[in-house]
């Protein structure tokens, strides 16, 4: 077996070639030997990194995404639900209680974070700031929020430590004569905001405009339409909240530019305004809107599949290309993300489901993408949490783990030519000189195996089968404890040696002790 040079002579080789010592040449059993102590710094990533949207429908209270386990007839209104979607596909649920110990507990171990109020419930949501009761919409809204609604969002963020991100009503209720937006409601939660002690941390001006028509847009909303809007939005945002960050174009589409509402023409039309260039990625329809539910064979396989793993990567470089043309020099953010649009696949709340939220994280902190918002936190089969009681599902418990040991410093682990391995390293949260990795072996029927260079402490996390609800970390299954407490995420000891990575398994390893000076 050939492998790349030894880890001592790459030591003497220099950072040019230090992509060298981390992997083998070929075999997929081969032992990769790392050192962390000599890892370089790629760059960094923002504090609130990690974090998660609570859809503005979840906050008013409305129909969303069905769960799949939801048995009870589907409701035949219509009521909010986007323009020519099927009815059966969404459930209403009451607005979230934000005010929930369990909720708050479990939100407030993985701050920082931001906390994205927002979606495509928010382009037609009336903001009612008198507090008399519950309403109808007015004409040319579907939904209402209230001032005490909007509190609980704030007094939440506060207690969670998230900073608040949004976008603001575009719908034909906020519109002049003409159709041009008008800025008298996004006063209106802007002065409320402030006046409740909240500060706006970020916004969208809407959510998806390259979705116009689904999110509620007047009839033949283009690109141009959304340039006269930006126009007026920007200045209005920054006289009114100077501190917000403004995002855009918050898009999903990857299209070329011949697309009426993609991107880049969407970009084209703004003008080089937005403080940050904010995308979306989903990597499929789930079964709710494409009506086609993959065999459970292909399912496993496609779920941990290289293809499937790197398409954001692909969403990443389309955007960055983006940014470098319109917007040269300014940070990415992915402000919705998850599996699959539509709730979420069936398998979302399960372990299998973890291996893409870790890699995700993984791979967008590499290229230097800012902040990642899972969607969502606690909503249909995608959220983090069970929507009913706020029960951690096994991606909750794998980004707690990322929150404990994954600092903001991303270093270089090398390239890995092993199938079915993905390695990414950090310095190591609140450790001077300290790196953490993270190994993921998507492989169903082989080990693999790392030689590490100093001693080190283990986080296995692992499944009875990969669509288990439940999580074992080092063998133990991880739960709440009395009072909603969370276990102590204790790591097994490990010297200085192999370190075999179990099949369909994820590892986290933290090296206190290994003086990295990019981590000082």
């Amino acid at each position: 077996m050939s492998v790349r040079p030894h880890p001592v002579q790459c030591a003497c080789l220099g950072v040019a070639l230090a992509i060298l010592c981390a992997t083998p040449a070929s075999a997929a059993d081969a032992t990769i030997a790392l050192m962390p102590a000599t890892m370089a710094r790629i760059g960094s990533i923002d504090a609130r990194f990690q974090s998660y949207n609570v859809e503005m429908v979840e906050v008013t209270g409305g129909h969303f995404w069905r769960p799949y386990a939801d048995r009870r007839k589907p409701s035949s209104k219509a009521d909010g639900i986007p323009a020519g979607r099927d009815p059966a596909m969404y459930a209403y649920r009451k607005p979230i209680d934000l005010a929930n110990p369990r909720l708050r507990k479990l939100a407030a171990a993985l701050g920082p974070a931001f906390l994205r109020v927002s979606g495509t419930w928010a382009n037609t949501t009336y903001f009612d700031d008198t507090d008399d009761g519950a309403r109808s919409p007015p004409s040319g809204f579907k939904g209402v929020l209230t001032r005490r609604q909007w509190k609980g969002v704030i007094d939440f963020a506060r207690t969670v430590d998230a900073g608040l991100v949004s976008s603001f009503a575009t719908g034909p209720g906020t519109r002049d004569a003409s159709g041009v937006w008008t800025p008298a409601q996004a006063e209106k939660l802007i002065a409320a905001t402030q006046a409740l002690g909240g500060t706006i941390a970020a916004a969208e001006f809407m959510n998806e405009p390259d979705l116009a028509a689904i999110g509620g847009a007047p009839v033949g909303y283009d690109a141009a339409s959304f340039g006269r809007d930006i126009a007026v939005f920007a200045p209005f945002l920054k006289r009114t909240s100077p501190e917000t960050i403004l995002l855009g174009p918050g898009t999903v589409s990857t299209g070329g530019s011949s697309d009426a509402l993609g991107s880049e023409k969407l970009l084209a039309a703004a003008g080089p305004v937005f403080d940050a260039i904010s995308f979306h990625y989903y990597g499929a329809l789930s079964p709710r809107c494409s009506k086609r539910v993959p065999a459970a064979a292909a399912r496993d396989r496609n779920a941990l599949s290289q293809g499937w793993l790197s398409g954001i990567d692909r969403a990443a470089s389309f955007y960055a290309n983006l940014r470098d043309r319109f917007a040269p020099g300014k940070p990415l953010w992915i402000t919705e993300t998850a599996d699959a649009a539509c709730g979420g696949n069936p398998w979302s709340s399960t372990f299998l489901d973890s291996f893409r939220y870790l890699d995700t994280l993984g791979r967008m902190a590499k290229l230097q993408v800012q902040v990642v918002m899972h969607n969502t936190l606690a909503a249909s089969d995608y959220g983090l949490l069970e929507e009913k009681d706020f029960t951690p599902r096994p991606s909750y418990w794998a980004a707690l783990l990322w929150r404990k040991l994954m600092g903001t410093v991303v270093l270089d682990v090398g390239l890995v030519t092993v199938p079915g391995l993905y390695l990414y390293a950090h310095c190591l949260r609140d450790k001077a000189g300290g790196v953490a990795l993270l190994a993921i072996n998507t492989d169903r029927m082989a080990p693999r195996s790392l030689k590490l260079s100093e001693t080190a402490r283990r986080y296995t996390l692992t499944a009875a089968n990969l669509t288990d609800a439940r999580v074992r970390l080092n063998g133990r299954e991880l739960r709440l404890a009395a009072d909603d407490e969370l276990p102590v995420l204790e790591g097994e000891p490990v010297a200085a040696s192999r370190i075999d990575l179990a099949p369909t398994s994820i590892t986290f390893l933290s090296i206190a002790d290994a003086t990295n000076p990019a981590c000082r």
